[in-house]
């Protein structure tokens, strides 16, 4: 049997790993170490080639590809969003990631992503709610109890100095997971029954349900002056999760607007609405938060950048460790113009 070179090899990081990861690190110094990559990044954006993602939809889901470079390293994600696969006992979103070195075209990572899009996911609410939210906030209000609720609470916890969430899901159990959870986190908890109890008192509003269609999770009068609002439930067109009239109130912040104009809360206004470009406010280009008035909205659907960001991180952060494998990936033929003879002598 022919054994592998080492330029055959990818470093494979599959979901046991990456929890070890996860645990080896801590999970809110994690989440605080990859929005500092992420940060990192945004304030260099005009280094990378952006695409919105490509979509194959289906009446059943969506399947996505991110991808992204900086000229220097290339990195994609796929990524699915199955609402209805909760009931059938599935993850609504599942993900794997890859890096390549632009210079050959080979390979350098692969990774599960599933885990590690929460953690992004949640890293990114946090380092935007550290640019937008009121300085003095304390309470956030957690309207979806699903797979990513209890990263986003952490996060916020770790990053924004959040000590108390009021969690509201339309399935109570989902709720009560979700408090279980965070049983031993140092946050308080508060299960809510309704959103509007969920809201009461929150200097942030964080969104995030899962269905495929327009909703209004948010009505224009359950929302007050000086709020922020993280809505990251909204990402696909037709899919949102406010009512129009908060965004006609609000200050809109979002990572890529040729994107978010299709798959955001900003899909329900003109395409001229004004709204501000995160990595400009990250860079001192544009002012975040102007006063502590406005209510400042994040129309969060995710973008490669980020990806690619956490997609570096685990390369970085498994170098030395034993939380990765080698993977038998790419055919290294010792001449490389010879992959049939490398073929025929592995008979």
């Amino acid at each position: 049997m022919m054994q592998p070179s080492d330029k055959a090899l990818v470093p494979f990081v599959s979901v046991d790993n990456m929890m070890r990861l996860v645990h080896h690190i801590g999970l809110e110094k994690m989440i605080t170490q990859i929005a500092a990559q992420i940060e990192s990044d945004f304030k260099r954006w005009e280094s990378f080639d952006k695409t919105p993602r490509i979509p194959a939809h289906s009446p059943h889901g969506v399947i996505e590809l991110m991808p992204t470079s900086d000229g220097e390293a290339y990195g994609f994600k796929y990524v699915n969003g199955h609402p209805k696969n909760t009931s059938e006992g599935l993850q609504t979103v599942t993900a794997f990631g890859l890096l390549a070195d632009v210079y050959t075209g080979y390979p350098t990572l692969l990774t599960e992503m599933t885990m590690l899009t929460a953690l992004r996911t949640a890293a990114t609410s946090a380092l935007v709610g550290s640019y937008l939210a009121p300085k003095s906030s304390r309470v956030m209000a957690m309207i979806g109890n699903g797979a990513q609720s209890e990263f986003q609470c952490l996060a916020f916890k770790a990053m924004c100095g959040i000590d108390t969430v009021r969690l509201y899901d339309t399935d109570h159990a989902a709720t009560e997971k979700c408090a279980a959870n965070l049983k031993n986190s140092g946050l308080t908890v508060v299960l809510c029954k309704t959103p509007e109890d969920a809201i009461e008192g929150a200097q942030i509003i964080t969104t995030c349900t899962a269905d495929k269609k327009n909703a209004t999770i948010l009505t224009d009068n359950m929302v007050g002056p000086g709020v922020h609002i993280n809505a990251i439930g909204g990402d696909c067109p037709g899919k949102t999760e406010l009512h129009r009239d908060i965004l006609l109130r609000s200050g809109i912040f979002v990572e890529y607007p040729e994107q978010t104009r299709i798959e955001g809360e900003i899909q329900a206004l003109a395409e001229d609405h004004p709204v501000t470009e995160l990595w400009q406010v990250m860079t001192g280009q544009a002012k975040g938060r102007r006063d502590d008035r406005q209510i400042t909205l994040f129309d969060s659907v995710g973008f490669a950048i980020e990806d690619f960001s956490a997609l570096c991180y685990v390369q970085s952060a498994i170098k030395g460790t034993d939380f990765f494998e080698p993977l038998d990936m790419l055919a290294d033929p010792d001449d490389p113009r010879d992959l049939y003879g490398m073929l025929m002598r592995a008979s």
